[in-house]
């Protein structure tokens, strides 16, 4: 033990406190104070983090017009009252990106918009943000919501094409249905051993990629080689019915593409009068397609053929056309949206791991991304574990255990260890609970709900009551390392105290020598952290 505490042994010996204290920490199996001091000098990652406080923007005045302010507040329906107006460029985009968080993805865009411009000391880039940045995000935004909602009717409408292509009465229940109930459905409504029934079987048996394959043109691909199939074993007795049944085939299933279940009239039309009922029938948010278009290309041609290849081919061929334009807007906008979050993290500095996740994603297929996207993957990623910036502490991280009853201390974790440890020593950074920026909360990875927060001064886990005074008190900012390199994290409830680990258990102090952890000795070292890998994925 002597060796391990190095030269502090005096200090341990000066206060039976002390002692007691590392009585426990050896219990917990940790090596305490001795470990912990008179390094100096220690290389960390430098995290680009909000300035100490102090020298953060200063409330200079305001450089934006009334009119100005109240059109963007307009935006996130933040209330212009008095006081509002009264705020700083700094503080006033402060009160912006409050509510655009507030308001969760409809204002995404606006949000990260407004975290970019807060991180900057320039008055210009303020007003700029509140005159034309917020306005600018907000349509990003927007489309996205419209692009969403698109999506979402293109989803709904390629469901009720693969019924009525395969000859199933369309019901709001089966639209409703998730997409691999809504194939077992199929699966359950369709001849046994057709070729509708065997593509179903194999979708089901791959990703949620092969679901929306299968309902987008699968189910319709399959039903025309069963059609296909059906046709080849009539051509041997009656070749003319069999040509009969194809070109009746053709038609219903180019009438499946527009979404139309054609009547016994519509289907005896002649084939240019066929395509223009379609061509009327179609809804005006759906005539800018390709299908459409290729419609009015072939009525507008005089050549039968021209409408005949539409019939049989054409129309097909453009819905693909069609499906491809759509998958392609999505995945664009997906990853636009992916690395925006990934140039969010990386300015902050706080959550390499999303960083990462969201890399790999983007390294990967357009499912790979939308997955990164959903809120529980984008939750998960932003696990880290908080490292000592002690050089002769590497393995050491800020954890908690149950016999502990939730005390926040200082321990070295093995990433092969316990998962229960792992865990314990593992925290979803997410942003504070107190909405102040530049700062975030730590939520445990095994308790969910639960926040590293101070009480009384002491570092502990506790649940999270929803009061303003526990988020105040699980709040932490971040700033540029007190030692010169990695991050020092300043408490939101007691500013100008610092998450700091003293003789292996984790405070809130400062080094004005009140309490025993507020020793000035080594303070900028032991309230220095890195942010470093989940242990706990």
């Amino acid at each position: 033990m002597r060796d391990a505490r190095g030269v502090t042994e005096n200090r341990m010996k000066k206060s039976q406190t002390a002692s007691a204290r590392m009585r426990r920490g050896i219990s917990r199996g940790i090596v305490t104070a001795a470990a912990l001091a008179t390094v100096t000098g220690v290389a960390a990652p430098l995290i680009a983090v909000s300035a100490p406080a102090g020298t953060a923007v200063a409330a200079t005045g305001i450089a934006t017009e009334e009119k100005q302010r109240v059109d963007a507040a307009a935006v996130v329906h933040l209330d212009p009252s008095a006081d509002v107006l009264l705020l700083s460029d700094h503080d006033f985009i402060h009160a912006l990106w409050q509510k655009a968080k507030a308001g969760g993805e409809k204002y995404e865009s606006v949000r990260l918009a407004a975290e970019d411009a807060m991180m900057s000391s320039s008055a210009d880039d303020h007003v700029k943000f509140i005159v034309t940045g917020i306005h600018e995000a907000y349509k990003i935004d927007q489309q996205r919501e419209k692009d969403q909602a698109d999506a979402e009717r293109a989803a709904r409408l390629a469901k009720s094409q693969a019924l009525i292509a395969v000859g199933i009465v369309n019901s709001p229940d089966l639209l409703a249905l998730s997409d691999d109930n809504f194939i077992r459905a199929i699966m359950n409504k369709v001849a046994a051993d057709s070729e509708v029934q065997k593509a179903a079987a194999a979708a089901l048996a791959g990703d949620k990629a092969a679901w929306q394959a299968f309902i987008t043109n699968g189910a319709r691909e399959a039903h025309q080689r069963d059609v296909a199939n059906e046709i080849k074993a009539l051509e041997e007795k009656n070749r003319e019915e069999a040509e009969r049944r194809k070109e009746l085939a053709a038609r219903k299933n180019t009438a499946a593409l527009f979404g139309m279940t054609p009547s016994e009239a519509v289907l005896s039309l002649s084939d240019d009068n066929f395509i223009r009922e379609l061509l009327r029938a179609t809804p005006a948010d759906a005539q800018g397609t390709e299908l459409y278009a290729a419609g009015q290309h072939a009525v507008l041609s005089s050549d039968k053929a021209v409408w005949k290849e539409y019939i049989h081919t054409g129309a097909e061929q453009a819905y693909k056309r069609d499906d491809e334009a759509r998958r392609k807007k999505i995945a664009d906008e997906n990853r636009r949206r992916a690395l925006a979050i990934q140039a969010g993290a990386e300015k902050t500095g706080m959550n390499p791991n999303l960083v990462a996740a969201a890399k790999k994603a983007l390294a990967g297929s357009d499912e790979d991304v939308a997955t990164f996207l959903k809120d529980d993957s984008q939750y998960r990623a932003k696990r880290q574990s908080l490292q000592s910036a002690n050089a002769k502490l590497s393995g050491w991280y800020v954890r908690q255990s149950t016999v502990d009853g939730g005390e926040g201390f200082l321990a070295p974790v093995d990433a092969k260890g316990k998962q229960a440890d792992r865990e314990d020593a593992t925290w979803v950074i997410v942003p504070a609970l107190a909405n102040q920026a530049g700062c975030y909360s730590f939520e445990s990875a095994g308790k969910p709900g639960y926040y590293l927060m101070q009480k009384d001064l002491r570092v502990r886990m506790s649940a999270n009551d929803n009061s303003d005074e526990f988020r105040k008190a699980a709040t932490w900012c971040a700033r540029k390392g007190l030692n010169g390199s990695g991050t020092s994290f300043e408490s939101a409830s007691t500013p100008g105290r610092w998450l700091r680990h003293f003789w292996g258990d984790l405070y809130a102090a400062d080094k004005s020598g009140k309490n025993g952890f507020d020793a000035e000795r080594d303070f900028a070292l032991e309230a220095t952290w890195k942010v470093s890998a989940p242990l706990a994925r």
